[in-house]
């Protein structure tokens, strides 16, 4: 089956939030709110998902535009958008949201002075030839200078296979009981691992069960790097956490920093 590392994310959209409050312990916000508050201009976030990142960023002044291609993601975004225009005037007019595909950005030449790509939503791009696309088109909407910070899950590729293996368990705010359920596979000669998904949902006497996929590739580091040279950019830095550590293979995460070649 030909597998598209877009697919999954709608039915995710519902859970997404749920989950990440639970394992998000990377601390990645403060990070790329450094990155943005720093920026001398208007900051694209790519895969902008429920608005995790862009929030925080839109209250701490930045103006932003976030596209996601998942319509049930956005729409939970702007759902947050609403709210922070309500409760912070002023705040929520400077997140823009767009439904978009990354590998073509609808935008006019040179319009951002930064792109951010956080929480490995470039390892969703499962052929090589639409990750070069994407940098490609990225390249296309930074000023010359501009910075591209993007990050990666590492080694996704060697991670241990299992089946049916439950990951987390909890109450939602509506009252439900959660329960993830979860696969994990891999396609070695694409290098492709997949993540088969079920949440088993309870409420009172009455379970339901949502099943998907989330289908993912990853790049050694210095192979991702020659492709942000291919598109057009210079490395700043490689980073093994969101504090500056230096990179290497056995950090918890990889960070480029990249510009855009003047």
């Amino acid at each position: 089956m030909r597998r598209e590392g877009w697919t999954g994310w709608d039915e995710y959209a519902r859970f997404y939030d749920w989950e990440n409050a639970r394992t998000l312990g990377r601390k990645d916000v403060p990070f790329w709110r450094d990155v943005a508050t720093n920026s001398q201009g208007r900051v694209l976030e790519l895969g902008c998902g429920t608005g995790r990142i862009s929030l925080p960023l839109a209250r701490a002044g930045v103006s932003l535009v976030g596209v996601d291609r998942s319509a049930h993601m956005l729409a939970r975004a702007v759902r947050r958008v609403e709210a922070l225009r309500r409760k912070r005037r002023g705040r929520g007019r400077r997140v823009r949201l767009i439904r978009a595909d990354i590998r073509a950005l609808p935008f006019r030449p040179a319009l951002f002075s930064t792109v951010l790509a956080p929480y490995g939503i470039l390892q969703s791009l499962v052929r090589d030839s639409d990750l070069m696309a994407t940098l490609v088109s990225v390249a296309g909407v930074l000023k010359p200078g501009g910075l591209f910070g993007l990050d990666l899950v590492p080694d996704v590729p060697k991670w241990r296979e299992y089946r049916d293996r439950v990951q987390m368990k909890g109450r939602t705010a509506g009252g439900a009981h959660l329960t993830l359920v979860e696969t994990v596979r891999h396609d070695r000669r694409r290098r492709l691992t997949i993540f088969e998904q079920a949440y088993r949902e309870r409420r009172g006497g009455t379970t339901t069960e949502h099943r998907f996929d989330l289908t993912f590739r990853t790049l050694p580091i210095p192979q991702m790097a020659k492709r942000l040279t291919r598109a057009g950019f210079s490395i700043d830095a490689v980073l093994g956490d969101y504090l500056g550590k230096p990179w290497d293979e056995r950090a918890d995460v990889w960070i480029i920093v990249a510009r855009r070649q003047v």
